[in-house]
């Protein structure tokens, strides 16, 4: 079975995805969690912060793998910088980093920060495999159900996305160190208003949609593609429909917002 996998962020939402697949290839999994859980399906949990940089040496003991997934708007820079770090003076052999498609093109600040984490990984002398991946189904479904509260719903000209399968992320960190792999991304490219659609239909609900036009910089950037990989991506095969089918409607909104009908588990 070998050395556990530490994966940071592994209770969020593409750690919960990811975590399964990595023990159904039958890997011992460690996941760093800010608050003390109980070991489950063969999971060990420990108490760190990577942003803190608290927590992370204990977790790093006896680990040959790490799969950094936690994230977020503020810090992600300085996060990854500890975990390279550390996982540099505990002699891990692969850090695994996902990043986002668009890192080193798009004029946002969440983006220039993932270029820094990625720079951060590349710097720790560490053996390393990036994946910059374009938007998650989980994530994208977060974003479209609030949207969609509204009774109009804004509809930004222009802005696509390419909504991807999580479950080759687990891959790479089964794999050896491949520095910057081919991105990942969905099989489709989207307007973000049909993705909005797409949702309400599989609700049976409908909204009249105010389409407006992104200003500035980040604007002129969605419009030419730069959060796109057009070619040379590694593409994954579910699409939008297909995730829209399994995890909406009644009892795929409460599984979604954490509450299970009864009767349905």
């Amino acid at each position: 079975m070998g050395t556990p996998i530490l994966v940071t962020g592994g209770t969020g939402t593409l750690g919960r995805q990811v975590v399964p697949l990595l023990r159904d290839a039958g890997r011992e999994v460690r996941v760093l969690s800010r608050r003390a859980r109980e070991p489950q399906d063969g999971v060990e949990y420990v108490v760190g912060d990577v942003l803190k940089d608290e927590g992370v040496e204990a977790a790093l003991d006896g680990i040959e793998t790490v799969l950094h997934l936690a994230g977020g708007y503020k810090g992600d820079d300085v996060a990854t910088r500890n975990l390279a770090q550390a996982a540099a003076r505990a002699g891990v052999r692969h850090l695994v980093l996902i990043s986002v498609i668009g890192a080193d093109r798009m004029p946002q600040r969440f983006l220039k920060m993932q270029l820094d984490a990625e720079r951060a990984v590349i710097d720790s002398g560490v053996p390393w495999t990036t994946l910059r991946a374009a938007q998650f189904h989980d994530l994208v479904l977060k974003l479209v159900r609030m949207m969609a509260k509204s009774p109009v719903v804004p509809a930004p000209r222009g802005l696509r996305l390419q909504p991807v399968d999580p479950r080759d992320v687990a891959e790479l960190a089964l794999g050896e160190p491949a520095g910057l792999v081919p991105d990942l991304a969905g099989p489709e490219v989207y307007e973000l208003s049909e993705l909005t659609r797409g949702y309400l239909r599989a609700r049976g609900k409908r909204r009249p949609m105010l389409p407006f036009r992104i200003p500035g910089k980040s604007g002129r950037a969605y419009r030419d593609g730069d959060n796109l990989t057009l070619e040379g991506a590694t593409l994954g095969s579910r699409t939008w429909e297909a995730f829209l089918a399994e995890r909406v409607g009644q009892a795929g909104e409460q599984k979604a917002n954490g509450r299970v009908a009864p009767g349905s588990a």
